[in-house]
C-alpha cells in the first residue's frame, strides 16, 4: 500500500511538471510488471486490471506502444463489454413480461362473460371503458373462456366421404366454320375423374340446362340437387342468375 503511494505521488508530480507521457508510461510498465510477478505462466488479469488499461487507453494516446501483457484489441473488447453492459443494466426490466392484469379485473371480467355469454371481448371492453377500467381488448379476449366446440370432421374427409356423388362443370362456346357459336356443357365426375354427360346446342335455356342436370344426376342417393345456372342474354354485358328446382 506504501508503495503504491509513492508511485501515484511520483507520477503527480511527473505530471505536474511536464513530463504526462513518462508518468502514464511508467504506470502501465510498472502495472505489467505487477501483474508478472504474481503469475505462474499466463498471468491471470483480474477486474481492476482490465479497468486500469481501460481509462489508460482514455487518458493516453500511446498506450499501445507500453502494453505487453494482452493484445491492444483484448482491452478495446473490455470496453465494449464495459459499456455493452452498462446499457444492458440502464435498459433491464425490473420485472420480465408484460406487466400482470389486476385479479379484481380478471375476476370483473369473468363475470361479465359469465353473465352476458353473448358478448364478445369488443362489447365487454366496451362496458371496462364506460367503468373508467383501463385494460387493453387483447387482454379481455384472452381472460374470456371460450366454450369448446364440437369436434367436426376435416375438409379432406369430407372431400373423401362426398367424392361419389360430387361433380364439376364446365359450360363454354364453341365457333364454327359457318361462324355459328355452339355452347357446350360437359360434366366431370370426381369419383372416377370420367366425363358422364356432353351436351351440344345452339340456344341453351334454363329448362334444357335444368334437364342435362337431371338426367346426369338420376339414381344418385341424394334426394334433391340445387345448381345456379347462369343465363347470358342476347345484350351484351347483362347476366342473369336463376336457381333451379330440386330433381328427385
Amino acid at each position: 500500500m506504501l508503495l503504491a503511494l509513492v508511485v501515484a505521488l511520483r507520477s503527480h508530480a511527473l505530471i505536474c511538471g511536464g513530463h504526462r507521457a513518462v508518468a502514464l508510461e511508467n504506470l502501465a510498465l510498472r502495472q505489467q510488471l505487477a501483474v508478472f510477478k504474481r503469475a505462474a505462466r499466463r498471468p491471470q488479469l483480474r477486474h481492476r486490471d482490465r479497468l486500469f488499461w481501460m481509462l489508460l487507453a482514455k487518458a493516453w494516446r500511446d498506450w499501445r506502444t507500453a502494453l505487453i501483457v494482452v493484445h491492444p484489441d483484448t482491452v478495446v473488447r473490455w470496453h465494449r463489454q464495459w459499456v455493452r453492459r452498462q446499457w444492458a443494466r440502464r435498459s433491464a426490466r425490473t420485472r420480465p413480461g408484460r406487466p400482470s392484469t389486476d385479479a379484481a379485473i380478471r375476476t370483473l371480467v369473468i363475470k361479465i362473460a359469465a353473465a352476458n355469454p353473448l358478448w364478445g371481448a369488443p362489447r365487454i371492453h366496451g362496458e371496462l371503458g364506460k367503468l373508467g377500467i383501463e385494460v387493453s381488448e387483447r387482454t379481455v379476449s384472452r381472460l374470456v373462456r371460450r366454450p369448446r366446440r364440437p369436434p367436426s370432421q376435416t375438409w379432406r374427409t369430407f372431400l373423401t366421404n362426398h367424392v361419389p356423388a360430387s361433380g364439376s362443370m364446365d359450360f363454354f362456346t364453341v365457333p364454327t366454320a359457318t361462324c355459328r357459336r355452339l355452347f357446350v356443357l360437359v360434366i366431370l365426375a370426381h369419383e372416377r375423374r370420367r366425363v358422364v354427360h356432353v351436351a351440344v346446342t345452339d340456344h341453351p335455356t334454363p329448362r334444357g340446362l335444368h334437364n342435362n342436370f337431371a338426367k346426369r344426376f338420376r339414381g344418385t342417393t341424394h334426394r334433391a340437387i340445387s345448381c345456379t345456372i347462369a343465363i347470358r342474354r342476347s345484350t351484351p354485358g347483362r347476366r342473369r342468375r336463376r336457381r333451379s328446382g330440386s330433381t328427385k
